[in-house]
């Protein structure tokens, strides 16, 4: 109970969500059963306020979802920036699609379709901002891919790394995807070339910004 009224004092005191993104919200919650993986009102404002104190010209978001932290995420670029945003299920293009569109960003939101790994290698691009959150089985990859396309200063984010508490738990009483996440925390402690910051937000955001190649 404690936690849930903190969570409701957060949101009361975070500025609203954009009628679009409420919007987005609220037809995911009704149509999706695993609305659960949708950012929400907080953490899509931690993202949004992280691209506007970032600054970033391009971001690669890996696991678009229904668009919502797409969306956010976009609210920081500087003009004429781009961000590409990859998903696996393109059942999930078209409700992407409309909000990305309602929200005014169809020249700056760039959708693919088709396997993370795939894409990333295709992407002859460099990113200022990496978000991933995509299947947590493959975070130690993602990470690997994208780690040369970002600049020295740059910033990769990762969500879910406290995955519902698991991690805390002993490793066998971990899940497979708890147990990936753990090891891909301690990849990214171990790594002398970042510094970061696991943020206790929803389900847990790790930041990390690159300090060399």
């Amino acid at each position: 109970m404690k936690s849930k009224l903190l969570d409701d004092y957060a949101e009361k005191y975070t500025s609203a969500e954009l009628p679009y993104l409420a919007k987005l919200n609220r037809e995911t919650n009704l149509k999706r059963g695993d609305a659960v993986m949708l950012s929400g009102h907080v953490q899509g404002a931690v993202l949004q306020m992280l691209s506007r104190m970032i600054q970033p010209r391009s971001i690669l978001e890996i696991g678009t979802y229904t668009g919502y932290s797409a969306i956010c995420l976009a609210q920081g670029l500087k003009e004429g920036g781009v961000l590409h945003t990859i998903e696996i299920d393109e059942e999930l293009q078209d409700i992407a699609s409309h909000y990305i569109e309602e929200a005014g960003l169809l020249s700056s939101i760039q959708q693919h379709i088709g396997h993370a790994k795939d894409v990333i290698a295709a992407l002859n691009e460099s990113f200022d901002l990496v978000f991933i959150d995509a299947d947590k089985s493959n975070y130690e990859l993602y990470y690997d891919l994208v780690f040369d396309k970002v600049p020295v200063g740059g910033y990769i984010l990762a969500d879910n790394v406290l995955y519902d508490g698991e991690v805390v738990l002993p490793e066998t009483e971990q899940s497979k995807n708890a147990r990936a996440i753990s090891s891909f925390n301690k990849k990214v402690k171990a790594d002398s070339r970042i510094d970061h910051l696991l943020l206790p937000v929803r389900d847990g955001i790790m930041v990390m910004r690159k300090l060399r190649e």
